[in-house]
């Protein structure tokens, strides 16, 4: 199963990076998965460290999909990487071992130490089809324009019907990538 939370870590520099990703929990372990190249690999590489954030706020990530990083942080309480403030809860990994892979290495990491925030209160559906929008626009230039407009038909349904001033903020803010990046394929006559 394929958990969608924020993973925060941090560079030696003292860079906060915040990027919305899947995990999996294995026998007691968390894998993150990032893409080759990446912040979020090289800085957890580093630090050999990260925060799991939990959050119910859509807006984070698709904020984070559209240049929108200023999410605010605190300190986590056991390793050297930040949480988000705004976390409904979190999870402390420190990495145990990498298996490469050339697109995607395997980080296995050891969790060290939990903490719950604010009681989780449910999803809508809107919450859940901008998570699924999300996703769509991080693979963009990997689907056909078709399946794009299929999706995109269907998860307006529960954003016309469920959501928030929260979820329509963020449902806007991924629709502008969508807008731009088909706007793109018809000017280079992709489409």
């Amino acid at each position: 199963m394929i958990q969608e939370v924020i993973v925060t870590c941090r560079s030696a520099e003292n860079e906060n990076q915040i990027a919305p990703m899947g995990v999996v929990w294995r026998q007691g372990e968390v894998v993150i998965a990032p893409f080759k190249p990446s912040r979020t690999l090289n800085y957890i590489l580093s630090s050999e460290c990260a925060v799991i954030n939990y959050c119910d706020d859509v807006r984070v990530f698709a904020g984070c999909l559209t240049g929108r990083y200023g999410w605010p942080v605190v300190a986590a309480d056991r390793v050297a990487a930040p949480r988000l403030a705004s976390a409904l809860a979190h999870t402390e990994v420190r990495l145990l071992r990498v298996e490469e892979d050339e697109i995607r290495p395997r980080l296995i990491c050891q969790p060290v130490h939990q903490a719950t925030h604010r009681p989780f209160q449910g999803f809508n559906r809107a919450q859940a089809a901008v998570l699924e929008l999300a996703i769509l626009v991080s693979r963009l230039g990997r689907l056909p324009v078709e399946k794009i407009h299929a999706e995109i038909g269907y998860l307006s349904i529960a954003m016309e019907k469920t959501a928030g001033e929260r979820e329509q903020e963020a449902w806007e803010w991924l629709m502008a990538k969508v807008t731009e990046f088909l706007q793109k394929q018809s000017e280079e006559g992709i489409v």
